[in-house]
């Protein structure tokens, strides 16, 4: 097993390895090469001693090396767009818009004004950004003549164009303001300044300086003081490269699956009977104990059923009569028998004596209890069903001189509608048994239990251990309501033929014993907690005192309650401490309600989850920075001799600030530079990922330059130009189905603490994407959220 957050390729120290977003660290940087590119891409590490350039000394700029090595790939580029999807990516979207302000409805060709172009394509909140891009695409013509519908669906269609080298030239027009062919300092700056201003941030006049210079010194690499369009289109795959991350499948989980092997003559293709005799062999008890409950059961049907057949019964009612006796009888036995696998002390007792332990498959009771239900359900289907639907219609509806000669003496010769049937105690009470039983057996099933993911959110909250339990109870009013409807039998009034009571008064005065002799029991045995631990997987380990007496044998169980949870709730497991020990110990993987309760009665807040997603809009982000200082804290404790030991808390924290304000990220830089710092040594331990809203998304042409200078700022000096920290930022808001698609991936079978502070509007949202990816994946996510 790997341990969490390292990467499973040798000597690679940086988090990006596994990370399915960009690394929070500045230790590296990569990417990929383009599959259809014959030059190959080296990943360059810049996490380094370096001089005031940024570089070792006698080496050359890696962002350098890998741009000239071939790039990403063309399949980058093609990202790059003027339009959004929402607004003008569709011509008859631009279309439309057009045709709401032309000028010249009755004259001419349709025109607008060279100032209503932001509008046309969708660009109405970064207009100077428009002007620039109208300009370039008209090249020397007149920037302010009017606009034709005609000559707005050829610049529609050059920016949507599928070759991307077409939109690439776009962009070049637009940085080359002079139109002379290239781009030089000068262009480059007035470019910075109009993507900073359409994306509102505020840059220093030395940091347009800087970054200008920046780009120069890594595509002018032949010093001619001006680049021209293939260095911008490398420039670009550097820029829209960063994204990746988040576009491409996260790290793949290693399988657990393995291939088979090849068993030869004695594999899968053996002998059948060879295999069905190895079966046999191993579950004999199994099968011949089953086989001799369907005997039992179908032995008193067949007796019942030939019973009623010569019956003065049957002539009013046929084989439907016959059937439904036949069902209640093994009923009864059902009903009597389903209580003796759950008599727990007696069944501990039974399998100390080796002659019968060999013979009755003692370990198996529960699958007993189970199966033994299921032939309950058949039995009141086929009883209850038949009498519902065949037997009371007949009786109602018979011939009357057939009614009164057969069985009219039971009704008093009062031949009764059906309406009076169904009002009659035995049928009124045997209703409601099948009403408590078909309760109390749903809420048993598998998925009700364990609150399945497939089950509803609403059907989950109602459902779980718990429910099972207490509804189990009813039981005790299905009892005694069986014995009533026993004593009302309308078909006979032989008390010899009223049997119920004698199939079920031993195991259920056995089964009454064992629950008064275990809550008398209970109190003599309280325990005190030595030491509890908590460990990857949902897994809890409880130490605690040995009681006086206690004495016990190598792979028994016992059953433990916990009062703070439920006074009445038992549960078994497994010692795992051994007899001569002084102390007992279990380990509880947390599965259902009860040992999820039990699990947090011993963590508190996010210590409780394996990993935590800290959200924050703005200043929302500050209930987090106290956590994520602990969880540093914590991992730091932990290492031991090199290696990670995880006793509470997350393995990892994940925090995700969004924030609409650039100059929100001066309220935590110091903060965050401190956390990155740690991170560096522990990059394991915590991931952060800025997200600034205002800004318009990486392969929008509006921040396409300023994605190309973050990375290679970042590359060189190990600092975002946006957050001013060693944290990438992320342009616009995040995609929060990406970003809970990789959680679920990443880290199958986690539960996910996410825990929310901002605006309510995103809560709905998030606490939907949490319950999706609970139901769908087997990853675990609880919402929390604070408003402010």
């Amino acid at each position: 097993m790997e341990t969490p957050g390292e990467s499973p390729g040798a000597g690679r120290s940086s988090a990006s390895a596994l990370s399915p977003w960009p690394s929070s660290s500045p230790s590296s940087f990569s990417s990929s090469s383009d599959s259809s590119s014959s030059c190959g891409v080296t990943v360059v590490p810049v996490s380094c001693s370096t001089n005031e350039a940024g570089l070792k000394v006698g080496e050359t700029c890696p962002v350098r090396e890998f741009l000239l090595d071939g790039g990403s790939g063309s399949f980058i580029i093609e990202k790059l767009r003027f339009l959004d999807s929402s607004c003008g990516r569709e011509w008859k979207q631009v279309e439309d818009r057009f045709d709401r302000i032309i000028l010249n409805r009755n004259r001419g060709e349709p025109a607008v004004k060279w100032s209503e172009f932001s509008y046309c394509v969708g660009m109405q909140k970064s207009p100077e950004f428009a002007k620039e891009l109208l300009r370039a695409l008209r090249g020397r013509s007149e920037l302010k003549s009017d606009i034709t519908k005609t000559e707005l669906h050829d610049f529609w269609c050059r920016m949507t164009d599928s070759c991307y080298y077409s939109r690439i030239q776009i962009f070049f027009d637009m940085c080359d303001r002079d139109m002379d062919g290239s781009i030089d300092e000068l262009d480059i700056k007035q470019m910075i300044l109009l993507s900073a201003s359409t994306n509102k941030l505020s840059l220093t006049h030395e940091e347009v300086e800087e970054y200008a210079a920046l780009i120069m010194d890594v595509l002018d690499t032949d010093e001619l003081g001006y680049i021209d369009l293939p260095q911008v289109e490398t420039l670009l795959k550097i820029g829209l490269s960063k994204d990746q991350s988040l576009a491409t499948a996260p790290h793949s989980m290693t399988s657990h699956r393995h291939d088979r092997l090849g068993f030869g003559p004695s594999g899968p293709n053996r002998n059948p009977m060879l295999r069905g005799e190895a079966l046999l062999r191993a579950n004999w008890r199994r099968v011949w104990f089953v086989l001799l409950w369907l005997i039992v059961c179908l032995v008193l049907f067949t007796w019942k059923f030939i019973q009623y057949r010569q019956r003065a019964a049957f002539e009013v009612m046929g084989y439907c009569v016959c059937t439904a006796k036949g069902a209640a009888e093994t009923l009864k036995f059902n009903m009597a028998v389903i209580l003796l696998p759950v008599c727990r002390n007696t069944v501990t007792w039974l399998r100390t004596s080796h002659p019968i332990n060999s013979v009755i498959p003692f370990n198996d009771n529960i699958n007993f209890h189970k199966l033994v239900a299921s032939g309950i359900v058949i039995g009141v289907i086929l009883h209850g069903g038949i009498h519902l639907v065949c037997d009371f219609p007949r009786i109602s509806g018979s011939d009357w001189s057939i009614f009164r000669q057969t069985i009219g003496a039971r009704f008093q010769y009062h031949q009764p509608s059906y309406i009076d049937i169904l009002a009659t105690i035995e049928v009124a009470s045997g209703i409601t048994m099948v009403i408590l039983m078909a309760v109390a057996f749903s809420l048993a099933t598998k998925w009700p239990r364990r609150q399945s993911s497939p089950l509803p959110r609403s059907v989950r909250r109602v459902t779980g251990y718990n429910t099972f339990w207490y509804s189990h109870h009813l039981f005790v009013f299905v009892y005694a309501l069986l014995i009533v409807h026993s004593m009302f039998l309308f078909l006979t009034n032989n008390v010899y033929e009223k049997t119920t009571w004698m199939y079920i008064a031993f195991p259920v005065l056995l089964y009454t014993g064992e629950r008064i002799f275990r809550a008398v029991r209970s109190g003599f045995y309280n325990v005190k907690i030595l030491r509890a631990s908590t460990y990857p997987g949902k897994v809890l380990f409880l130490s605690f005192s040995k009681p006086d007496g206690f004495v016990y044998r190598s792979g028994m169980s016992i059953y433990v309650q916990c009062p703070q949870i439920s006074p009445f709730e038992w549960h078994p497991f497994s010692l795992t401490s051994g007899p001569n020990e002084d102390h007992l110990s279990v380990h509880i993987r947390s599965l259902g309600d009860w040992s999820y309760d039990l699990y947090s009665i011993f963590q508190e807040d996010y210590v409780k989850y394996d990993i935590v997603v800290l959200i924050g809009l703005g200043i929302g982000a500050t209930p987090f920075l106290s956590i994520l200082k602990d969880v540093m804290h914590k991992m730091d404790s932990e290492i031991d001799t090199g290696e990670y030991r995880h006793t509470k808390g997350p393995s990892k924290a994940y925090l995700f600030w969004v924030t609409r304000e650039h100059s929100s990220f001066a309220w935590f830089q110091d903060f965050i530079r401190d956390v990155s710092k740690k991170t560096s040594q522990n990059q394991w331990a915590v991931e952060m990922h800025n997200f600034l809203t205002c800004m318009y998304k990486e392969d929008d042409a509006r921040a396409a330059l300023l994605s190309a200078i973050q990375v290679l700022y970042h590359a060189k000096r190990g600092t975002d130009i946006i957050s001013k920290t060693p944290v990438r930022t992320h342009f616009a808001r995040p995609n929060w189905f990406r970003i809970f698609l990789k959680l679920s991936r990443r880290h199958r079978g986690a539960r996910i603490g996410v825990f929310y502070c901002g605006a309510s509007g995103l809560a709905r949202e998030l606490e939907s994407l949490c319950t999706k990816f609970s139901t769908k994946t087997a990853t675990r996510f609880v919402f929390h959220k604070e408003h402010y």
